[in-house]
């Protein structure tokens, strides 16, 4: 809990999730005034909640002000003000009726300031709440298995199943264009996973705490699982054009080179940035998995994730596989 005073990214994450906010708001009952449509809180509402002085939540807003403004603190002006000086009067506001200028609050907000206030045992109280309900939400609507909630998004199947076509002609490549060696698919799979996001097959499975008889791929992103493919369907292509050239089948060490090449090629390299960034966010703050080798790649997790993996459209694979619909869309893909 103590992070989130420190880390901007995981305070970020939590801020960043409008179902847990939304469950928040209901159990904190924090108060504040419904304005404009949403609620929001004056500086003396903010100090007498969580008890600090005017100068305490000056600083906060001065230090972090850029942070607070992204989550709602906002100064109110002109007709805004006008509006709200009619609303509440001048019993909200240290600063008097005739302030031409004001900052409110947010409720998101006002647990961003939650997030950052150390000398307040009352925010340190919301926090260690909030951080409840967070699990709580991320539990219930995950079936409490956050290990597979790249399988919740609408594309996972989709892409596994493309994945899974592209993976064949891989490994036809590798029989049919490089000599015999007991290791070569584990060799050149691990290759494919080390360009993309720099860990072998073992080392990811050890950061997501996957048993022996785990799938790797069925944890994976489907942007990550497209990209996969990619690199499957190129390099069996790359494969072929070599031994066609060669006329005869290609060296462990001529097919290493050959990825070297490959990966470098310009094509992808925003494919492999915005895989690995999105690798390494959603893992971090879904699955509370560290990729230390990706930790440069870490960014807070979009809002736009929380809708995908917990929202509406979301499902888990059990409820997919179920639906005539997307058994429909499967049976179209293996007629082509």
């Amino acid at each position: 809990m103590n992070e989130l005073t420190t880390a901007q990214l995981q305070r970020q994450n939590i801020l960043n999730n409008r179902f847990a906010l939304q469950v928040a708001e209901q159990h904190l009952q924090l108060g504040g005034v419904v304005f404009q449509g949403q609620t929001v809180f004056t500086k003396q509402q903010v100090m007498a909640l969580f008890e600090v002085s005017d100068a305490t939540v000056e600083r906060y807003v001065s230090n972090h002000g850029e942070e607070l403004k992204v989550n709602g603190y906002q100064l109110l002006r002109g007709k805004n003000l006008n509006e709200f000086k009619d609303l509440v009067g001048g019993t909200l506001m240290n600063e008097g009726i005739k302030t031409s200028i004001l900052g409110v609050f947010s409720f998101r907000a006002v647990l961003n300031l939650a997030m950052l206030l150390t000398e307040s045992e009352r925010a340190k109280a919301v926090r260690s709440r909030l951080l409840d309900i967070v699990m709580d939400v991320l539990a219930a609507r995950t079936g409490g298995h956050t290990k597979y909630i790249n399988q919740r998004d609408e594309h996972y199947l989709t892409a596994t199943f493309q994945e899974q076509s592209y993976r064949k002609q891989f490994t036809d490549a590798l029989d049919h264009f490089v000599v015999e060696h007991q290791w070569k698919y584990v060799r050149f799979t691990n290759l494919i996973y080390q360009c993309i996001f720099r860990e072998n097959a073992t080392e990811y499975r050890k950061v997501l705490k996957l048993a022996a008889k785990e799938s790797i791929r069925e944890t994976m992103y489907s942007e990550v699982l497209t990209l996969i493919a990619s690199f499957e369907a190129g390099i069996a292509h790359e494969l072929e054009q070599e031994f066609n050239r060669l006329g005869r089948k290609l060296s462990m060490q001529e097919v290493e080179a050959l990825f070297g090449r490959f990966e470098s090629h310009p094509l992808f390299k925003p494919l492999i940035l915005d895989a690995r960034t999105k690798m390494a966010s959603r893992d971090l703050g879904f699955r509370d998995a560290l990729h230390h080798k990706l930790e440069a790649y870490i960014q807070s997790v979009p809002e736009a994730d929380f809708d995908r993996f917990l929202g509406e459209t979301s499902k888990s694979l059990e409820d997919r596989l179920s639906d005539p619909a997307t058994l429909a869309v499967f049976k179209r893909l293996k007629d082509r």
